[in-house]
């Protein structure tokens, strides 16, 4: 049975996060911040930023027991408190298995359950339909769309924005 998890990211997660976060396709779809190239510096310097959290907002998505990639709440502040964006990606070779759909699932829950939180949105890139797709299996309904409002790869484009309500709040 193929499972999903996500678990705190840990030292040695470095070299596996280097190697599949190093990837244009990848970086296409994620806010430029992200790194490209994306170095084992780089994943060093993630891990140890997160390691700590408490609560945890940054988690790595394990798929039968191997690192697949990492999933995040950005909680947000002042009047927007009980909001938090999501954020994630997985690496090439588990893209087309239901990983990512399964993987908000598990944070949705988190959220809602453990961090309380009323709100859980994002906005996801034009050319991006497989993430809007796991987002609609989760419940996820679109807010509507910021025409042109991304800036990515000398190209502008659409952002379609997304969110869910804590049902039990």
């Amino acid at each position: 049975m193929n499972e999903t998890k996500l678990r705190k990211l840990t030292a040695t997660d470095n070299t596996e996060l280097a190697r599949m976060a190093n990837n244009k396709l990848i970086w296409n779809n994620l806010r430029d911040r992200f790194p490209h190239p994306y170095s084992l510096e780089d994943a060093d310097f993630f891990i140890n930023l997160v390691k700590d959290e408490d609560p945890c907002y940054n988690f790595a998505i394990e798929y039968n027991g191997k690192l697949a990639g990492v999933i995040t709440l950005m909680p947000q502040e002042d009047v927007y408190r009980r909001n938090a964006e999501i954020g994630y990606w997985i690496g090439q070779e588990f893209w087309g298995k239901q990983i990512i759909t399964q993987a908000i699932t598990l944070i949705t829950d988190y959220g809602f359950k453990s961090l309380q939180l009323k709100r859980i949105f994002t906005g996801i890139f034009e050319y991006n339909p497989a993430s809007m797709r796991a987002l609609e299996k989760n419940g996820y309904e679109k807010e509507g769309i910021a025409r042109q409002s991304i800036y990515k790869n000398g190209q502008y484009w659409n952002e379609h924005k997304y969110a869910k309500l804590n049902p039990d709040l």
